[in-house]
């Protein structure tokens, strides 16, 4: 999600393909019809390999689209629909970036797209393999970061299913309180929404509406200026609210279709009298504005103390995503238990999460004066001590020596360590949490 301040990510556009029963030469000029020919004969250089691609293009091809960056890459055609005021084969199409995150698919014009490229009978295995090699070790790795992670509890059935059902994104764009904010995913709204493209949301309720004169008069109405719960923290402009999904089931919901715009890999629970949802928000004289949100079970029989996290786009790189985690870490403490996110991670949750367990470790490990154990360090952070251990691990902190893990701190080690974790982001002020853990609440 991005707001109009930050950048567009995906527009979706409206354009006109070419006039029907024409057919395009794949190097992007139209031929024209015999009848119209001036007598010069088309070129027939056999070096150059012309195909004729037929429009409108069939779901399943893969072809070169023009993407932001003003460069060609690789898509293939999730969608496509008939534009009302063309003709017989003036279609745009819904496309996916194969290099990149779902998040980035849209519609596109045919004029963005290289038909020289166009391949349809092509097997994926072998597609797969030839974009593999073609790529970088860094876009590899990004993809790694941002396209596998997120589905490792379905099984191929289960996600081709997941896959397809959600393959369109069925909202582009909606308006939150001074933002509007173009979405990542498809997320099941209500039958009477399917012919919304752009949603206007209540920014304090979070009722949304399909048209903005609809959310004025709502909004004259809605005597809320906060989340519906209990404020439980405060520190300068900074407050985070807890409501019980039992007591604002309403609100819960409708959170969870917010959220569902921009997690891919989430289930969404319409259930919502299991959670709380811990609401952060940046208050100023008009209200408690929405910043992101974390949730959690009332009762995990897996010790999870995070079941979903997620910062709206407007406020992402500001450190409020880091300052999410480390609340939910502060709630644990509160409760005397160690804690661990509920599986599975989102890719940008999962890399959050590695950068603030890196932190807080590695912070303890340069102040701490002689031997410390996992245990030890699980009860002083309440993060889960498998957490703990492969996060030493994958930093190679960790050796396996008599029987035992041993923690090898090299002080000029821990340093290059902290550095590539990147700052902490905002720190959480214990002393002005004012909690009371769900068990003990009358």
């Amino acid at each position: 999600m991005v707001s109009i301040e930050n950048g567009a990510i995906a527009v979706a556009a409206n354009g006109h393909a070419a006039a029907a029963g024409k057919t395009i030469a794949t190097e992007g000029v139209a031929l024209p019809p015999a009848s119209q020919s001036n007598g010069a004969q088309p070129e027939t250089d056999p070096s150059r390999k012309r195909k004729m691609t037929s429009l409108p293009l069939e779901v399943g091809t893969r072809v070169n689209c023009r993407w932001r960056d003003g460069k060609y890459h690789p898509v293939k055609v999730i969608e496509r629909r008939k534009l009302p005021s063309g003709g017989a084969n003036d279609y745009e199409y819904y496309v996916h970036y194969t290099e990149f995150n779902r998040r980035l698919d849209e519609w596109v014009k045919l004029e963005q797209l290289d038909l020289n490229s166009v391949e349809t009978d092509v097997d994926e295995k072998v597609e797969d393999k030839v974009t593999s090699l073609k790529m970088t070790r860094h876009q590899k790795r990004k993809i790694d970061e941002t396209h596998v992670e997120g589905h490792e509890e379905l099984d191929a059935a289960s996600l081709r299913e997941h896959e397809e059902f959600t393959k369109v994104k069925n909202i582009a764009t909606i308006e939150l309180g001074r933002y509007e904010i173009e979405t990542w995913y498809f997320s099941p709204f209500p039958p009477e929404y399917n012919d919304c493209t752009k949603l206007f949301f209540c920014e304090f309720c979070l009722n949304f509406m399909k048209r903005k004169e609809q959310l004025q008069r709502h909004m004259r109405k809605c005597d809320l200026k906060h989340p519906p719960g209990d404020e439980i923290y405060r520190n300068g402009t900074l407050s985070m609210f807890e409501v019980d999904g039992k007591k604002n089931k309403v609100y819960g919901q409708n959170l969870c279709y917010l959220a569902k715009l921009f997690l891919d890999h989430k289930t969404l629970y319409y259930d919502v009298d299991l959670f709380l949802f811990y609401v952060l928000c940046e208050c100023d004289d008009r209200g408690c504005h929405m910043v992101g949100y974390f949730s959690k079970e009332k009762h995990s029989e897996e010790s999870y103390n995070l079941a979903c996290i997620l910062t709206l786009p407007p406020y992402q790189r500001k450190g409020y995503g880091k300052f999410l985690i480390a609340f939910s870490y502060e709630l644990s403490k509160k409760e005397g238990k160690v804690g661990t996110p509920e599986r599975p991670l989102s890719d940008l949750g999962l890399l959050s999460y590695r950068g603030y367990w890196t932190r807080v470790l590695l912070d303890i490990l340069k102040k701490h004066k002689g031997n410390i154990s996992i245990k030890e360090l699980s009860d002083m952070t309440a993060i889960k001590a498998e957490d703990i251990l492969s996060t030493l691990q994958s930093l190679e902190l960790i050796q396996y020596r008599k029987g035992q893990h041993v923690i090898c701190a090299d002080p000029k080690v821990l340093d290059r360590h902290l550095k590539a974790a990147g700052r902490g982001g905002l720190e959480v002020d214990v002393s002005k949490l004012i909690w009371t853990p769900y068990k003990e609440q009358s």
